[in-house]
């Protein structure tokens, strides 16, 4: 299975418990950018905090959508975005990288990630459906459980008592 998901409003918290709940046990970050002006979303932090909760963390820079793919979709322009998109895409370092990420989705349960919360206005849809093409394995768009990790702790209270 490859695996999706955006962490558009989402708590890192309720992230991660998505994650462990959905069996993902790599998180492979398909933004250009891994910077995030959000707290725990930025590269090093996220990496740390993943691998502590047990959940492997890479970043696949080729995979990640252009600055002007960014700015056509943030526009509205998605007709726009995806001719951007699908031109980086036929790069031959982007194929490269495609390669090594398929290998990558079929010996480890991975979840693409990138910010936008609907998978049909992001970049990762497209980088999931050709890693489908590759590994004949089926996707999955996660979205985060909201209050996952406070649903999680308090089941563990309750098993507990």
């Amino acid at each position: 299975m490859i695996f999706t998901i955006g962490y558009e409003k989402a708590s890192l918290e309720d992230l991660i418990e998505t994650l462990r709940m959905s069996g993902v046990r790599h998180l492979m970050d398909v933004r250009e950018l891994p910077a995030s002006r959000r707290k725990g979303f930025s590269k090093n932090a996220l990496r740390e905090v993943l691998e502590r909760a047990g959940i492997q963390y890479s970043h696949a820079k080729q995979l990640g959508d252009p600055k002007a793919g960014r700015d056509a979709a943030r526009s509205g322009n998605m007709n726009l975005f995806r001719q951007i998109f699908e031109a980086h895409m036929s790069l031959p370092e982007t194929q490269v990288a495609l390669a090594k990420a398929a290998e990558e989705v079929t010996t480890n349960p991975t979840a693409l990630m990138c910010y936008e919360r609907r998978p049909q206005d992001c970049h990762r849809t497209i980088v999931a459906e050709r890693l489908s093409e590759l590994s004949s394995l089926p996707i999955q768009h996660l979205g985060v459980v909201e209050d996952a990790a406070k649903r999680t702790k308090n089941a563990g209270v309750k098993e507990a008592a």
